[in-house]
């Protein structure tokens, strides 16, 4: 027997969505998810296009059945979307009434204190400071436990309000092989300094500013910082963990669990931006970026509006004026 010829098995012996799927939203979900991934033709050659469209085409009638409600927390969201996979959690597209969410929910239940460790830094962030600047950081609109169905473990989740219209650094990266205009990635830089500004004079370190986790919205040039998980709120505490894929763009601090530091996020953040640039970068952020990536954590700049500032000045030099240059993203990005 095979993960394959399993999969095949089950979704043969489905005789309606409820075969497949049962009654509980989150494993149903994560049912779809690892299905989808089985039998998926890029992963058998060809061999499954019929098993995949069948599977997507109950997946659909489950979803338009209504699927059962998620409970546990002051609201019944019921999905409505694909779950999407994160680094530590997968995220699940849901509705409550009229508002768009998502539910953020650990893959393995032992990692709830990472998905605790982002509501703590939300709710912090959404008292501090003035409200322009919080726009920079996700809505947490509740947390709550949920209950697996199918193993009875308690899992803590996340609800965060959904962010239309927005992309991650990732996807613009893709969209922009060559890497992005200089100009572009200026206005970017720019708000991820201000973001991380106003995140560090409320005593927070986001901990994993990574391209995945820096969200812009092309038309408005807005951006919004998400992957609270490894936050640090604690003078002296280290970064709790690592996504291993991007070992290359922590500061040296971070492996060594040495304390976490603004310095640890704005070095984080020129590695972001340089590597969104590519071989375009000028020598002049270049200069900049290596400024902020110096490996003695005291040696980096760690005011983030004082460095926004010094940003600014080198813009001018580069570019002359500020002003408001737009951005568009190709339609298939």
């Amino acid at each position: 027997m095979t993960p394959l010829h399993d999969a095949l098995t089950t979704l043969d012996a489905a005789r309606t969505p409820a075969d497949l799927f049962g009654d509980d939203a989150v494993e149903a979900a994560r049912r779809y998810r690892r299905l989808a991934r089985t039998v998926h033709p890029d992963m058998t050659g060809g061999r499954t296009h019929d098993a995949f469209t069948r599977l997507n085409a109950l997946w659909r009638a489950y979803r338009a059945a209504g699927a059962p409600a998620i409970e546990g927390g002051r609201h019944d969201y019921r999905l409505d979307g694909d779950p999407l996979d994160g680094d530590v959690a997968q995220l699940y597209p849901a509705r409550a009434g009229g508002e768009r969410v998502l539910l953020k929910m650990p893959r393995d239940p032992r990692d709830g204190d990472l998905i605790e460790r982002e509501a703590a830094a939300l709710r912090r962030l959404a008292t501090y400071g003035e409200s322009r600047h919080r726009a920079y950081v996700p809505h947490l609109v509740e947390t709550f436990r949920h209950r697996d169905a199918a193993t009875g473990a308690q899992r803590r989740v996340d609800v965060l309000r959904r962010l239309d219209g927005f992309h991650d650094l990732a996807g613009v990266r893709r969209a922009y092989p060559g890497g992005v205009d200089p100009r572009d990635a200026a206005w970017m830089w720019r708000r991820l300094l201000a973001a991380l500004g106003f995140v560090h004079r409320a005593g927070v370190v986001h901990g994993a500013v990574l391209p995945e986790h820096v969200m812009i919205h092309p038309e408005l040039h807005g951006l919004v910082l998400v992957g609270w998980c490894h936050a640090v709120a604690d003078t002296g505490e280290h970064v709790p963990a690592m996504v291993d894929r991007h070992a290359g763009l922590y500061p040296p601090e971070v492996p060594a669990r040495g304390p976490a530091t603004p310095g640890t996020d704005l070095f984080m953040a020129a590695r972001c931006m340089t590597g969104l640039m590519g071989g375009r970068t000028p020598p002049a952020m270049r200069a900049f970026a290596r400024g902020c990536t110096l490996p003695a954590p005291h040696r980096r700049p760690s005011d983030a509006w004082r460095l926004l500032a010094e940003f600014d000045d080198l813009l001018e030099r580069l570019y002359g004026p500020r002003r408001f240059r737009p951005f568009h993203l190709p339609p298939t990005a």
